[in-house]
């Protein structure tokens, strides 16, 4: 039991470290292509290599009867997120573009207690408010022409188009494979992505340099098909709790990440509104103790 606990622990560790570092190195890479074909690029090879590892398991797409999910989900967790997700990294440094986006975990718990029937606690509202107090403060500096409206607003869709696609993936998690919801998912989002990417941006702006390239290999394997599954096998080993829980140490690790490595700059409204929402998160995804009982004996 304990080597099980290390070993998922490890994982955990691994998963979040991977989300941390990505802020910065896509930033870098964006330096030398289009975002949109960049998100469409990692995101198809990302889809391609975990449908590869699942094809011994084929039959469990069912896609005659599943594809409208399919759909849906690519909708909500490839185009939306990750394209909004490229497109605002151009406006926003990493660090901070990465917090906006992990509000992500707030605007689960409303959709959660609206639409699956989940318990809206004292900690819950309290995290919420603490969230949206914490975008207001972040949001401060682009009333002074120091951050961009443009990259908070893609930014907090992005993590809108998020909240709803785990929300969705969690209804219907009953009748699909998860494993392929991913790899379809990520397949149909990378095909319309740059389908996208190819009618309003240029192939030929594409730089294929050692930065680049090494942006698309990390994102089409470590930062897609690794991360997730690693995702899927802790949820489905009884870890969501802590995956929820050690969410809000990402946004800190790609702050540090772009103050370090990208020379990002932190202002003390940023510092404020990053501690704000990383206490949000924190509480909405906080589990309330088992009640222990006291057993006397005679």
């Amino acid at each position: 039991m304990a080597k099980y606990l290390n070993r998922a622990t490890g994982l955990l560790v691994l998963l979040v470290f991977i989300w941390g570092i990505s802020w910065s190195i896509y930033k870098a890479a964006l330096d030398f292509t289009p975002p949109i074909l960049f998100a469409g690029s990692r995101t198809l090879i990302g889809g391609l290599l975990l449908a590869l590892v699942l094809l011994p398991v084929w039959k469990r797409i069912k896609w005659r009867e599943n594809w409208p999910a399919y759909s849906i989900s690519a909708l909500l967790n490839a185009v939306l997120f990750y394209g909004l997700q490229t497109a605002g990294l151009n406006y926003l440094p990493g660090g901070l573009f990465s917090v906006l986006v992990y509000f992500q975990p707030v605007l689960i718990g409303i959709f959660a207690w609206l639409w699956l029937g989940e318990k809206m606690t004292v900690f819950k509202i309290t995290g919420l408010f603490l969230g949206f107090l914490g975008i207001l403060v972040i949001s401060a500096d682009s009333l002074s022409g120091t951050l961009s409206v443009t990259g908070i607003v893609l930014g907090l869709l992005a993590a809108l188009s998020w909240a709803l696609g785990v929300i969705y993936v969690k209804k219907i998690s009953l009748r699909i494979d998860s494993m392929w919801m991913v790899a379809l998912q990520f397949i149909i989002g990378g095909i319309i992505l740059i389908t996208a990417g190819s009618f309003i941006e240029n192939w030929t702006e594409i730089t294929w340099n050692a930065t680049y390239l090494f942006g698309l290999g990390f994102g089409s394997t470590f930062g897609i098909p690794v991360a997730f599954v690693i995702y899927f096998h802790l949820m489905n080993n009884g870890e969501a709790s802590k995956v929820a829980a050690f969410t809000f140490l990402v946004p800190l690790i790609a702050v540090l990440t772009g103050t370090v490595f990208m020379h990002e700059p932190v202002t003390a409204t940023l510092v404020i509104g990053l501690l704000l929402i990383v206490l949000s998160i924190y509480l909405v995804n906080r589990q309330k103790p088992p009640i222990k009982r006291l057993i006397s004996s005679d």
